[in-house]
C-alpha cells in the first residue's frame, strides 16, 4: 500500500468532518501501519503547523515547533495564551473513532469470508477424498491386469525361447551336417592313391582361400588318426572288420599340411623381407593351427639378423674384449657388457613390437626369442671372457692369476643379472628368464668357493715373495755390516706392517662381496663367508707369528752376544777392555732388538684390531642369520690369534731377560765397592745416587720408552709388574754383595729414591710396595746398633730380609750384632 488510506471528502477542521472509507484491498502486500497512520493525520496536521507558525512570528520567548517525528508533535513550552493549543484535536478524534469504526466493520467482513472459505474448503475436500478412493481402486484393478499380462508375456517368452533353441540346435545339426558331408568328400579325396594330390578340390589349391583349407586339412587328419586309434584298440581286442582304413589319407594329409605349412613360411619370409605386418600377421594366424604355430615361432626367431649373422658375433667379441690380443681389464669389460646389454635389450624391444603386430601368441614367440638371446649370444660372449682357470696350475699373479677370473665373474654375473631385469620389463611370455640366466653361470658358482680361497692364497704368498725380494734387496744394497748391527737391521727390514694387514683385509672384503653376490642363500653364503674369513685369520695368524718370531730372533742373537762376552775374573786389562767394548756393542743389539720387538707388539695389537673391527662390521651380519655360523667363526678367530699371542708372550720374556741382563750388567761395570763405604776422611758426604744407579735408570727410562707406547690394558700391566719384581729381586741380590757403613746407607737411600720414582711410572701397587719396603729396610745402615731392634716393630714380615741386610754392616761383627739380634728374634737365627 504505497498512499496509504486517505479521507474521502473536503478538508476541514471542524469535528463533523466527513469520515474516512476503507478499503479491504488496502491491507494486503505490504502493509505498513505508519504509512496508514500518516496518511489518517496528514489532511489535518498541515493547517495547524501553519497557523503556529503565523502565530509565532514576532514573539522572542516563544519557541517554534521542531517538526514531526512519528506522528508526535514536539515543541518547547511557550506563555499561556486564551486561543486553543490544538485547536485540531476535534478533528483528529473524530477521525479516529470513524477509523476505529469502519476497522471493525472490516474485521467483521473478513471474518465473515474466512467462514465461508473454511466451509467450501471443507467441502472440496470431501469430495477429494472420495476421488482419492475410487482412484485407488482402479489402480489396484490395473496392477492386478498388469501382473496377468507380465504372466502371459513370460509364459509366451519361454515357448519363444525353447523354439529358438530347438530351431538354432536344428540349424546347427544342419550346418554340422552340411560340413561332415564336405568333410567325408574331401577325406574321400584324400583317401585315393598314396602321394596323389593332384586330383583334389579346387579349396586345396586355391591362395585365397589358404586358412579355409588348412583349417579342414587340421581337422580331416585329426579325424583319420582317431579313426586309426580306435581300429588299432579294436584289433588288439580281436573284433577288427578287414578293410582299408584312413592310413593313406593320414599320409596324403600329411604331406599336404607339410607343403602347405612350407609354402605359408615362404610367403611369411617373402613378407617379412618386405616388412609387410599384415601378410606376416595373415600367415601367423594360418601358421597358428599347424603344431600351435610352433614352426613359424622357431622360423622367425630363428631367423633374426643376430643369431645368423657373424658379424654380429665378431662385433659383440670387439665390444667388450677390446682388439684382439690385448688383456682385457674387469672395468674394460664391465662397460663393454653394459653397451652389448643395451643393444641387445634395444634389439628385443624392437622385435617385441614387430612380434606383437604379427603373432596371434606373441608371449610365446618372446619366450622363445629370449631364450635364444641367452643360449646363444649371451653365451658365446661369455664362454669368451669366463675362461675357467685351473686350481692345479693356476695363472701366474702377473698375469691377472685368479684374482682376475674371479673379477671377470662377479662383472658378467652383475651385468648379465642386469640384463634379465632388462628383457623381463620388455616381456618374455612365461620364460623364468632369472633361473636361466643363473643356470649359464652354475658351473662357475659350483667351484667359486675353491677358486676364491685359492686366489686369497695366491695374492698371500705373491705378497710375501715381494717383501722377502724388498728385503734381499735393501740388505744387499746396505752391504757388509757388524754381525751385531746385521741381526738389528734385518729385524727392522722385515718388521710387521699394518698396511700389509690392512691389504690382506682388503682382498678379504672384495671376496666377501662377491661372495654375498654369487650366493642367494643364507645358509650357503654364511659357510662361505666362513671360509673366506678363516683364509684371512690364517694369513694374518702367520704374518703376525712369523713377524714376532722374526723380532724373538734379533733377541736371541742379542743375548747369544752378551754370553759370548762374559769373561772370568783373571784376564788381562786388554782383554777386559775390548770384552768391555764388545758387551757395549751387544747390549746396544739388545737394546734395538728390544725396541723392534715392542714395535713388533705394538702393530701386532693394530693388526688384530683391525681384522677384529672388520669381524664386527662385515663379517658379523653375515653369519648371525644361521645357527652358530658366528659363534665358530669367532672361535676360529680366538684360536688363529692365540699362536700370535704365544710368540708375542715368549717375545716378551726374552725382552725382561734382555732388560734384566744390561742392568745387571750396567751394576756390576759401574757399581763401585766404595760407594757404599766412603772412608771416614772428614769429607762431607756425597748425597747424589751413585753412578751405577743413575746408568741403570736412564736406560730402564729410554729403552722403556717403546713398551709405554706399545703396550696397553692388562698387557702393559702384566709386563711392567713383572719387570719391576724382576728389578727388585735382581738389586737385592747386587746390593748383598757390598758392605755398607752409615754414609753408604745415605747413598744407598738415595739410590733407592731414583728407583722408586722410577718404578711408579709402571703403575704397579705390588711393586711400589716391594720397593718401599726397601727403602725401609735400607734404614739398618743408617741407625744405631742399639736402634735396631725397635726398627721392624710395625713390620714382622721384612726381618729376614732385614737381618740378610744386618749382616752387610760394617761394624756387624765389632759390634756384636748377631748376638744381639738372635737375643731379639730367636726365630730367625
Amino acid at each position: 500500500m504505497t498512499e496509504g488510506i486517505r479521507a474521502r471528502g473536503p478538508r476541514s477542521s471542524s469535528v463533523n468532518s466527513v469520515p474516512l472509507i476503507l478499503d479491504i484491498e488496502d491491507f494486503k502486500g505490504d502493509f505498513s501501519f505508519d504509512a496508514l497512520f500518516g496518511n489518517l493525520v496528514n489532511d489535518l496536521l498541515p493547517s495547524f503547523l501553519d497557523e503556529e507558525a503565523d502565530s509565532g512570528d514576532g514573539h522572542g520567548n516563544i519557541a517554534g515547533v521542531d517538526g514531526l517525528t512519528n506522528g508526535h508533535l514536539r515543541g518547547q513550552s511557550a506563555p499561556l495564551s486564551s486561543a486553543p493549543f490544538f485547536p485540531e484535536v476535534d478533528g483528529l478524534l473524530s477521525l479516529f473513532k470513524d477509523a476505529c469504526k469502519e476497522l471493525v466493520d472490516l474485521r467483521k467482513q473478513v471474518d465473515g469470508r474466512l467462514n465461508t472459505l473454511k466451509k467450501e474448503v471443507s467441502t472440496q475436500d470431501s469430495k477429494h477424498r472420495k476421488t482419492l478412493t475410487e482412484i485407488e481402486k482402479g489402480v489396484d484393478g490395473l496392477f492386478e491386469s498388469f501382473a496377468r499380462l507380465d504372466g502371459r508375456i513370460s509364459s509366451v517368452g519361454q515357448t519363444a525361447a525353447k523354439i529358438g533353441d530347438h530351431l538354432q540346435s536344428a540349424d546347427a545339426q544342419r550346418e554340422t551336417a552340411s560340413q561332415t558331408i564336405d568333410l567325408i568328400k574331401y577325406l574321400m579325396e584324400f583317401n585315393g592313391s598314396p602321394g596323389d594330390l593332384m586330383e583334389l578340390s579346387a579349396l586345396f589349391s586355391d591362395d585365397s582361400r589358404v586358412a579355409e583349407a588348412a583349417s579342414i586339412a587340421q581337422k580331416l587328419r585329426s579325424f583319420a588318426e582317431e579313426d586309426i586309434g580306435r581300429q588299432g584298440a579294436g584289433t588288439a581286442a580281436g573284433n577288427a572288420t578287414p578293410g582299408r582304413g584312413l592310413e593313406v589319407a593320414v599320409a596324403n594329409l600329411q604331406d599336404y599340411c607339410n607343403e602347405l605349412e612350407n609354402r605359408l613360411l615362404s610367403r611369411f619370409d617373402a613378407a617379412s623381407q618386405r616388412r609387410d605386418l599384415s601378410t606376416m600377421s595373415e600367415c601367423a594366424k594360418i601358421l597358428s593351427q599347424f603344431n600351435r604355430g610352433t614352426s613359424a615361432m622357431q622360423h622367425y626367431v630363428a631367423t633374426r639378423p643376430m643369431f645368423i649373422d657373424v658379424e654380429v658375433m665378431n662385433s659383440d667379441i670387439r665390444l667388450v674384449l677390446g682388439d684382439h690380443g690385448s688383456q682385457p681389464s674387469p672395468s674394460n669389460v664391465a662397460r663393454g657388457l653394459s653397451a652389448l646389454y643395451k643393444e641387445i635389450t634395444d634389439t628385443v624391444r624392437k622385435e617385441a613390437a614387430t612380434i606383437t603386430a604379427v603373432f596371434p601368441t606373441p608371449n610365446e614367440v618372446m619366450a622363445i626369442l629370449v631364450q635364444r638371446v641367452l643360449e646363444q649370444r649371451v653365451t658365446g660372449i661369455l664362454d669368451k671372457i669366463l675362461a675357467k682357470p685351473s686350481l692345479m696350475s693356476p695363472p701366474p699373479v702377473q698375469e691377472g692369476g685368479l684374482l682376475l677370473y674371479l673379477r671377470m665373474l662377479a662383472v658378467a654375473y652383475e651385468r648379465t643379472q642386469e640384463l634379465a631385469k632388462d628383457l623381463r620389463a620388455v616381456g618374455c611370455g612365461d620364460l623364468d628368464v632369472e633361473d636361466l640366466t643363473e643356470s649359464l653361470f652354475s658351473s662357475h658358482k659350483d667351484e667359486y668357493p675353491e677358486h676364491e680361497q685359492a686366489s686369497l692364497k695366491q695374492l698371500y704368498q705373491a705378497k710375501m715373495e715381494e717383501l722377502r725380494a724388498e728385503s734381499q734387496q735393501v740388505s744387499e744394497s746396505s752391504g757388509t755390516i757388524g754381525r751385531s748391527k746385521g741381526a738389528s737391521i734385518s729385524s727392522s727390514l722385515q718388521q710387521i706392517s699394518v698396511t700389509v694387514v690392512t691389504e690382506f683385509v682388503r682382498w678379504n672384503e672384495e671376496a666377501i662381496t662377491r661372495c654375498t653376490l654369487f650366493s642367494s642363500q643364507p645358509a650357503t653364503l654364511a659357510a662361505n663367508v666362513k671360509a673366506i674369513f678363516t683364509c684371512l685369520l690364517d694369513q694374518v695368524s702367520i704374518y703376525i707369528t712369523e713377524g714376532l718370531e722374526r723380532a724373538r730372533d734379533s733377541l736371541s742373537e742379542a743375548a747369544a752376544l752378551r754370553e759370548r762376552f762374559v769373561l772370568g775374573t783373571s784376564v788381562s786389562r786388554r782383554v777386559a777392555a775390548a770384552a768391555a767394548s764388545a758387551a757395549e756393542a751387544a747390549a746396544a743389539a739388545g737394546e734395538s732388538s728390544f725396541k723392534s720387538f715392542m714395535v713388533a707388539v705394538q702393530r701386532c695389537g693394530s693388526s688384530v684390531a683391525i681384522v677384529q673391527q672388520y669381524f664386527a662390521n662385515s663379517i658379523s651380519r653375515l653369519l648371525l642369520p644361521v645357527d652358530g655360523a658366528h659363534a665358530a667363526s669367532c672361535e676360529e678367530m680366538s684360536t688363529a690369534l692365540s699362536k700370535a699371542e704365544a710368540a708375542a708372550y715368549k717375545g716378551l720374556q726374552q725382552c725382561i731377560e734382555t732388560v734384566m741382563a744390561e742392568v745387571d750388567r750396567l751394576l756390576s761395570s759401574e757399581q763401585k765397592s766404595t760407594d757404599y763405604r766412603s772412608p771416614d776422611d772428614g769429607i762431607a758426604s756425597d748425597h747424589r745416587p751413585t753412578n751405577a744407579c743413575i746408568r741403570v735408570v736412564a736406560y730402564l727410562s729410554r729403552v722403556l720408552e717403546s713398551a709405554f707406547t706399545a703396550l696397553e690394558g692388562l698387557n702393559k700391566q702384566a709386563f711392567l709388574t713383572e719387570l719391576g719384581n724382576r728389578l727388585e729381586k735382581l738389586l737385592l741380590t747386587h746390593w748383598q754383595k757390598f758392605t755398607f757403613n752409615p754414609s753408604g746407607g745415605l747413598r744407598l737411600k738415595r739410590d733407592l729414591n731414583e728407583y722408586v720414582g722410577f718404578v711408579k711410572s709402571f703403575g704397579a701397587p705390588s711393586v711400589d710396595e716391594k720397593f718401599e719396603l726397601l727403602g725401609i729396610i735400607a734404614n739398618v745402615f743408617i741407625v744405631a746398633p742399639d736402634s735396631l731392634p725397635t726398627l721392624f716393630e710395625g713390620s714382622p714380615s721384612i726381618r729376614k730380609d732385614a737381618q740378610r741386610f744386618i749382616q752387610l754392616r760394617e761394624d756387624y761383627k765389632s759390634a756384636k750384632l748377631a748376638t744381639k739380634l738372635s737375643s731379639l728374634w730367636p726365630s730367625l737365627s
